[in-house]
């Protein structure tokens, strides 16, 4: 089998990348953009804000940038107020250029806010302070290690908390120069992939809720409770619930196709084994390599030291799209003070 891992290496190297919420492979991360103007329109909505700035040229005349910027969910844990920008401010903006930037090109990716007061919003993970001043955001919780060990009787019960301190499910999610040959595809998979445009085609780039096996990968919290002889995962990016049928040995006749597939679990000792099939969604992974619904994921949840982690491995069984079993692997954690929170999408109005 295959085993695909990253590390705290890649993290500490690629800091800009967000933790995978979505993807990044529309902007060069490696560069970097200032900006100063009037705030035209703000949406500070899942999964991304985006801001509207006018921004006056060298000539007089004036241009839109439409600027994406980071999840507010994930701002809101570090600090950040909600709404802190404001039609009408005059603000500056650092951040990533796009990575196919041309003269006419009017788009970014805003990593830092300096406000008509003075104070500098931090809005993403790995960004550091540029204006100097008092900063907002904190985003050093990104990179806990360490659960709290003070319920092991809770088991798996809990809301777990993804911190990217020990790897991400999907390498190449976080690091843009991860090569996808590591992955077993075969000759169809190849075809597909490289037909894949990931600034138009990316699955994630809306308020489409990612299927299986993606959505395992999501950067925020979930919760596992027991609801009768189920077992339901509530998952905070788009507000998911995955029900795991534990009566049931295999999925029952004539049981629809859906984005999240149908789950049936049983435990092994103190180890939750989850098998789902019947998966509609088309993507293994936000780079394009392609998902059929001949496949079947297989799920390991153990929590372990205490209770403090979650340690969760897949599986992925797709013949049509690869030789051989996929296997990926994370961790969460259990911090105690976390909660599931409304996840609030939105679809951003892009300034074109």
């Amino acid at each position: 089998m295959t085993i695909l891992r990253t590390s705290l290496l890649v993290l500490a190297l690629l800091p800009a990348a967000g933790f995978a919420h979505h993807s990044f492979s529309r902007y060069n991360t490696t560069g970097n953009i200032d900006l100063e103007g009037d705030v035209v329109s703000v949406s500070w909505r899942n999964p991304h804000a985006h801001i509207v700035l006018r921004v006056k040229n060298p000539d007089g005349t004036t241009a839109d940038w439409d600027l994406e910027s980071g999840s507010p969910t994930l701002m809101m844990r570090a600090g950040v107020p909600t709404d802190p920008i404001k039609p009408g401010d005059h603000i500056k903006i650092a951040g990533y250029p796009l990575a196919t930037a041309t003269a006419a090109t009017k788009e970014a990716f805003a990593t830092n806010v300096l406000l008509p007061s003075g104070q500098e919003l931090v809005m993403q993970t790995g960004a550091k302070p540029h204006f100097g001043g008092k900063t907002i955001g904190d985003f050093s919780y990104r990179f806990r290690t360490e659960g709290d060990r003070t319920k092991p009787e809770l088991g798996l019960f809990r809301v777990w908390t993804f911190t990217g301190a020990d790897g991400f499910l999907f390498p190449e999610s976080i690091n843009r120069n991860y090569d996808l040959n590591n992955y077993p595809m075969t000759p169809s998979a190849k075809a597909a992939l490289a037909k894949f445009n990931p600034a138009t085609d990316n699955p994630t780039n809306n308020c489409t809720p990612k299927g299986m096996p993606l959505i395992m990968e999501q950067p925020l919290p979930m919760e596992l409770k027991k609801q009768g002889s189920d077992i339901v995962i509530r998952i905070e990016e788009y507000d998911l619930l995955r029900t795991i049928h534990m009566s049931q040995n295999a999925t029952p006749a004539n049981t629809p196709y859906t984005s999240l597939g149908y789950s049936v679990g049983h435990m092994e000792g103190e180890t939750l084994v989850v098998s789902t099939d019947h998966i509609s969604w088309t993507y293994f992974n936000q780079a394009g390599i392609p998902l059929s619904n001949k496949a079947v994921i297989t799920e390991r949840y153990t929590s372990t030291e205490q209770g403090s982690v979650l340690a969760y491995a897949m599986t992925v069984n797709d013949p049509v799209n690869f030789t051989r079993p996929v296997e990926l692997h994370k961790k969460m954690l259990y911090i105690p003070s976390e909660t599931i929170q409304p996840f609030n999408c939105a679809e951003a109005s892009r300034a074109r």
